[in-house]
């Protein structure tokens, strides 16, 4: 055997170039890795000024920067690095094509196939999903039947895809004729069946299933929670080879969805890992489920008792009218964000507590936390409430100065502050500086010209609303028939009624139905009137006390007292302590000549312990409210008021006020 012998000198360049090389590459497979771990946590601009410092760049780098470029949603600098590419290869292609379809440029994506001089199957599948997520399906499934080969993938996408587009029938016929399925095949049919409500089809596809993973068991047994089979459910849970944390919340979420709280429970017990998420749901069904001070007894024991939860807890003991209870839990909350300072001071208003909700606020405002448009809007309700002008205007000027004049919502409260508190001119103007105005802008003056008197004036802007394509909501009809209650316009009040239901589609509420018989029995049209209640007893609506009371109230105008008897009587099942109804129908027995009756009526009110209130008003004025009593006569400025009211009286009967409002509604109303 003969060997050749070189000398050391002329192995030595060589032995160093190669050294040089492996370095280089080691150094370039890092700085690659680097760069791709910059794009995978958003920092581009880093990773852009690595990729400018490089010495050296090989076709993985700049595809590492397109891919990446794509990944953080600057598709403009994936397509300059594209096209200053010296070398491409075809992961070049392929994720420039995959990039494009997920900005939903498909243009740009069916250029750069067409422009490859070799694909592969990731190039067509790359399409195909492309297409499939861009609505695209009839063209993905046209690009599947040209594909020269197929792999699984391929068939899922298209399979899918259909399924996407409820084609279900082609979705099957296609899957049937797949060559090799894996489990993503399997869980994609399942999926589609149940989509399409046959879990009958979802189960006996599972049970085929050559072998079951994760997702494949969660997705039957969601199936079933979602068709209320909650039971079939829970052993599907049970037997499941392994369970993931995804599996028992979703089990948590089927007991919660069926109010088998204790069931959720006991399985959140059993959860090796406790899932903050699960427990959240479980509280608020709870809560929801009116068992607040068991709710709260929960959140005391486990250690998720965040300010979300607290929050939550505080809304449902309002709606339980345990005020005292949630005051106490707001002042226990550490960590008090903007959020539960609003819940609270709106749950103040909610349940009446007007002063104490606008304290709440003061003491946010002297806490110097942020204010947001909730805050702005509930503080602007509780103005409402109280008639407060003075406070309404400070509120103002707040939400003006601290911007929050931009919010529409906040305008709408504004709006709806001036009308309540008697001031038309300001809700107006606040209504025809505001940019844009939504349906409740529009409701919100409807109703407050109607509340007002001004019955023509808001139909106008109900019309102003139609021929700007701002589609009514039942609110809006409730504004419109009290306008024509008020307004005596009583064609046009049936007309709309009628409208309503069949032009809008609008379900009549109680409130439409007293506005209608309130309209008609103003008017003497009793006889209409009753057919409305006929129409409601035909259409098993349960006659509330409200409809009842508008036809009393016409039965007593206009003296059918056998009518008013019936209507009253009705009432009076409904609400037996309505101490109004009890005095009108004791009048109306006097008016009558009925004086045996009346003194029975008033007798079954003392046995029955209804007492009449005293009707109540009051004024604010130079920041100090004054309150006046029906028949108290205690004030020291009673005889002063009264001579104020004999000229206030004098005024209006010579249209004094009602010209001056008018004037301004002819020249700002649109």
């Amino acid at each position: 055997m003969v060997f050749n012998h070189f000398p050391l000198q002329a192995l030595k360049p060589n032995f160093i170039f190669r050294a040089r090389l492996l370095t280089t590459m080691m150094d370039l497979r890092h700085l690659n890795s680097k760069l791709s771990d910059c794009m995978k946590n958003g920092l581009v601009e880093e990773a852009h000024n690595l990729f400018d410092r490089m010495p050296q760049r090989s076709t993985v780098t700049w595809n590492a920067m397109i891919r990446g470029c794509f990944q953080n949603g600057v598709s403009e600098r994936a397509r300059l690095l594209y096209n200053e590419m010296p070398v491409r290869d075809i992961f070049s292609y392929n994720t420039m094509i995959s990039g494009l379809m997920q900005c939903g440029d498909v243009k740009g994506a069916e250029e750069v196939f067409q422009l490859m001089e070799e694909r592969d199957v990731v190039s067509w599948n790359s399409m195909i999903s492309g297409y499939v997520s861009n609505g695209m399906v009839d063209e993905a499934v046209q690009m599947f039947y040209q594909m020269p080969v197929k792999d699984v993938v391929s068939w899922n996408l298209v399979t899918a895809g259909l399924l996407k587009i409820n084609k279900l029938s082609l979705a099957e016929k296609l899957f049937k004729e797949m060559p090799a399925r894996d489990v993503a095949s399997w869980t994609i049919m399942i999926k589609g069946f149940l989509s399409a409500g046959l879990i009958v089809n979802a189960r006996e596809c599972f049970d085929d299933m050559p072998e079951k993973d994760l997702e494949a068991w969660n997705t039957i047994m969601v199936g079933y929670i979602d068709n209320g089979c909650v039971e079939i459910a829970q052993g599907l849970f049970h037997k499941m080879p392994q369970k993931g944390l995804n599996s028992q919340n979703e089990l948590i979420n089927g007991f919660v969805s069926v109010g088998r709280i204790t069931d959720a429970m006991r399985s959140f017990n059993e959860m090796p890992q406790k899932s903050e998420k699960s427990w959240k749901l479980i509280l608020l069904s709870i809560i929801r489920n009116g068992r607040v001070r068991e709710a709260h007894a929960l959140l005391e024991k486990y250690p998720f008792g965040d300010v979300v939860s607290r929050t939550n807890l505080i809304i449902g003991y309002f709606e339980m009218d345990e005020v005292k209870n949630a005051i106490k839990l707001f002042e226990l909350t550490p960590d008090r964000d903007t959020t539960v300072w609003n819940a609270t001071i709106f749950g103040l208003g909610e349940t009446d507590y007007f002063e104490d909700g606008v304290k709440l606020f003061m003491r946010m405002k002297e806490e110097d936390l942020i204010q947001d448009e909730a805050t702005f809007t509930s503080i602007l309700v509780l103005c409402s409430n109280m008639s407060s002008l003075n406070l309404g205007e400070q509120t103002h000027a707040l939400v003006v100065k601290e911007g929050m004049d931009a919010f529409v919502s906040v305008c709408n409260a504004i709006i709806n502050m001036y009308f309540r508190c008697g001031s038309m001119y300001y809700a107006l103007r606040i209504f025809s500086y505001m940019l844009c105005h939504d349906i409740i802008s529009w409701n919100s003056v409807i109703c407050g010209l109607a509340h007002h008197g001004y019955g023509k004036k808001a139909l106008e802007m109900f019309e102003n609303m139609r021929l700007r394509d701002v589609k009514p909501n039942q609110i809006t009809f409730v504004g419109v028939l009290s306008a024509c209650s008020h307004g005596g316009l009583v064609e046009q009040g049936k007309y709309y009624f009628q409208a309503m239901k069949t032009e809008y589609i609008l379900l009549p509420m109680c409130e439409h139905y007293t506005c209608i018989v309130d309209l008609l029995g103003r008017f003497g049209l009793i006889d209409e009137a009753m057919s409305i209640l006929e129409q409601m007893r035909l259409d098993r609506i349960e006659i509330p006390a409200s409809v009842w009371g508008a036809l009393l109230a016409a039965c007593r105008m206009h003296k059918n007292f056998k009518l008013g008897e019936i209507a009253g009587e009705s009432i009076l099942d409904i609400e037996p302590s309505n101490s109004g109804v009890y005095i009108i129908l004791a009048e109306m027995y006097l008016a009558n000549g009925r004086r045996k009756d009346a003194e029975r009526m008033w007798v079954r009110m003392k046995n029955e312990g209804v007492k009449k209130q005293p009707g109540c008003s009051w004024i604010e004025l130079n920041g100090s409210s004054y309150i006046f009593l029906a028949g108290d006569r205690t004030n020291p400025q009673f005889s002063r008021v009264l001579r104020i009211l004999e000229l206030m009286y004098g005024e209006m009967e010579k249209g004094f006020f009602a010209r001056g409002v008018s004037s301004y509604l002819d020249t700002e109303v649109t």
